[in-house]
């Protein structure tokens, strides 16, 4: 009986041992999204090398936001797309249009 016992109350420790380093993981990942330094800004004031870049590989899909970040000479443009499906995606394309990231 002892055993039983034992052995109850040691998976159960492990069983919230995990759960609680799971927990942590996912909370470190929400910090290092909200660091970035993203400001929004207009879609018709995304270059146009963006504009193009973002027509040719996403094709179909509309601009919904725009957010710049960075100095001249090391910009990012984050751009949230929606796709025929109603579907959005998030990409950060850099001042020539390539994506990144």
């Amino acid at each position: 009986m002892k055993k039983i016992v034992l052995m109850v109350a040691v998976a159960a420790c492990v069983a919230f041992a995990s759960q609680s380093v799971q927990a942590s993981a996912v909370q470190t990942s929400v910090e290092n999204v909200m660091q970035d330094d993203f400001v929004k800004i207009e879609v018709k004031e995304l270059p146009q090398v963006v504009q193009d870049a973002i027509a040719k590989s996403y094709e179909g899909s509309t601009v919904k936001e725009a957010y710049v970040a960075g100095t001249d000479g090391a910009k990012k443009y984050k751009v949230v797309l929606v796709d025929k499906d109603q579907k959005e995606q998030t990409v950060v394309l850099n001042e020539q249009g390539e994506v990144i990231e």
